[in-house]
């Protein structure tokens, strides 16, 4: 009885050893997008703002939330997948968090960079200065 429970719990270990490995490629198939060319707009993101674009729309190609100063912007019926495109200069970050005011636990976006998030559990975008 005892050699059937220890090889349970291996079988159990390497479902769960399997399951994370599952999970860990599919926040990384979530993407990034590229690089842009600096100096200008992007995907209709002007220069120097961050921009949220709607539900599922991939690529990415009209804003329909455009942030422009430092700080932290809350958000309102903002679900499911989106793309939030970082078009800041001189090193200024931003940050999808999950509390209002930029609180709770946030995901960095580097300049000149953008991710494809589900936006139910973010309820603020913060603009970092550099």
């Amino acid at each position: 009885m005892a050699l059937r429970e220890n090889g349970k719990r291996k079988l159990f270990r390497r479902a769960a050893a399997v399951a994370a490995v599952t999970a860990t490629a599919a926040v990384m198939a979530v993407g990034t997008a590229e690089a842009k060319p600096a100096d200008g707009p992007w995907a209709g993101c002007p220069w120097g703002a961050v921009c949220v674009y709607p539900q599922d729309q991939n690529p990415a190609v009209s804003p329909s939330l455009v942030f422009e100063s430092y700080g932290a912007h809350n958000l309102n019926n903002q679900y499911g997948n989106h793309w939030v495109l970082n078009n800041q200069y001189g090193g200024a970050h931003a940050r999808a968090c999950t509390g209002y005011n930029g609180g709770g636990s946030c995901t960095d976006i580097a300049p000149q960079n953008g991710l494809y998030l589900n936006l139910t559990p973010i309820n603020s975008i913060v603009l970092v200065r550099p």
